[in-house]
C-alpha cells in the first residue's frame, strides 16, 4: 500500500498553509491518497504523528477513522464526521497542523492503516492510543508518509 500527498512529497517540508495557526499556517489537512490496498479491507484509519516533540509519545496532530473501504483519498482541508474524528494531543478533535518549537525540523510521520473492521465503535472521540489499542490484530497493511516542518 502506498500514501501520497499533492501537497509535498516524502521527506518534503510541509507547507505552511498546512501548519497550525499558532505557527502562521491556515490549519489546512493535507490532501491525501493512498493505492493498492490489499483484498479484505473494510475501513481505513491515518494517524499523524510528531515523534520529535518534547512530551511522552510525540504529538498527536490528527487522528481519522470509519473512512470508507472505497475511499482513496482524504481531500485537502477534508470535512469529516464526528464519529470520524479523534483526539490531538490537545484533546479534541480534528485536524491541528505542526507547530514545532523553535530549532531542528520535526519530522511528521502520516500513518494509514487498512482494516478488516468496518467501523471502529466509539461513544467519544478516540486519542491515536486508543485507536491503535482497538485496531491492533485488524490491520491488514500500513503505509507511511514523512515530512519535516520547522518553525522560522
Amino acid at each position: 500500500m502506498q500514501l501520497r500527498s499533492a501537497d509535498f512529497s516524502a521527506g518534503a517540508v510541509i507547507p505552511r498553509p498546512l501548519m497550525a495557526v499558532d505557527c502562521g499556517g491556515a490549519n489546512r489537512s493535507p490532501e491525501l491518497t493512498w493505492s493498492d490496498a490489499p483484498k479484505g479491507v473494510k475501513s481505513f484509519a491515518l494517524v499523524m504523528r510528531d515523534p520529535d516533540a518534547p512530551i511522552a509519545g510525540g504529538f498527536t496532530h490528527w487522528v481519522v477513522y470509519n473512512v470508507s473501504a472505497a475511499a482513496h483519498e482524504l481531500s485537502s482541508n477534508a470535512k469529516l464526521a464526528p464519529d470520524q474524528l479523534g483526539n490531538t494531543s490537545l484533546g479534541k478533535p480534528g485536524y491541528y497542523g505542526p507547530c514545532p518549537p523553535p530549532g531542528p525540523a520535526h519530522h511528521y510521520f502520516f500513518t494509514l492503516y487498512a482494516l478488516d473492521v468496518a467501523r471502529v465503535e466509539s461513544g467519544s472521540p478516540l486519542s491515536s492510543d486508543q485507536l491503535e489499542t482497538r485496531i491492533e490484530g485488524h490491520v491488514l497493511a500500513r503505509a507511511v508518509l514523512e515530512a519535516t516542518a520547522s518553525r522560522r
